[in-house]
Formats: structure tokens, sequence, C-alpha cells
């Protein structure tokens, strides 16, 4: 059940994030116990501010990566992530959806680049790792 979760070991750190009017950082750690991976957002897009934070955790019912985004604005959003190589997608909602992320990680991990897409619409996105705690 962690290991599938562990797949993601290398979101953690801190990511500065950019593109598509979108800038501000990202940072992910492990909770205590390593059962949930935690992202902090602190971002500002089109002028207006998203921060909150996302429990990301495994799902046993549906076999994938679920995670919940409580954002500061009262928001609550359902996400579900899949890494797998070098290909970080993440869907709003189920796999089912047509609202994602797709990105690809650089041969060092070092940056992450894709795009959310949706019907009628989308942005590209870098992220830049600024802080890497294994190191």
């Amino acid at each position: 059940m962690t290991d599938h979760l562990h797949t993601l070991d290398r979101l953690v750190g801190t990511w500065a994030v950019t593109g598509g009017g979108l800038s501000g950082t990202v940072t992910y750690a492990w909770m205590e116990g390593g059962r949930f991976l935690v992202q902090q957002v602190d971002l500002v897009h089109d002028g207006q501010a998203n921060r909150g934070v996302e429990y990301i955790g495994y799902d046993q019912d549906s076999g994938t990566l679920r995670s919940h985004f409580f954002g500061a604005g009262g928001e609550i959003l359902e996400y579900t992530y899949e890494l797998s190589g070098d290909i970080l997608t993440i869907w709003f909602g189920d796999t089912s959806s047509p609202a994602r992320f797709v990105g690809t990680f650089s041969a060092d991990g070092s940056t992450n680049t894709g795009a959310w897409e949706w019907p009628g619409g989308g942005y590209e996105s870098t992220m830049t790792r600024v802080e890497d705690p294994a190191r």
C-alpha cells in the first residue's frame, strides 16, 4: 500500500512553479508515518492567491493515489495522481476526467514540464526544484 504511494518520492522538496500566469512555490513532504504525502501550496494565478494544503494517500478501494486539496478560500478538491517512469499525471477527480496535468521530469529530476488541460482550455507550467531534502 505505501509502496504505491512512495512512487511519488521524487516530488519531495520545494519547487518553484511558473507558466500560464502562474508563479509561486509548492512543497511536498511526508507526513509522520509515511502514509500521506502533504503538499503545501503558495501560488498566484492571474493575480489571485491560491494557498492550501493537499493530502495524497493510497486509496485501497480504487487502487489509485487519491488526494484532497483544502484551499484557503474554503474549497475542497479531489485529484488522482500517477507517476510512471518520468511522466507525472494528475487528474482532477478520477482517471476518467478530461481535466488533467501531464508533465515530464528532466533526466536529473530537477524540473517537471507539462500542461494542465481540460475541454476548452489549459496552460503550460514548469516546476523547478529549489530545495531537495535528500541533499
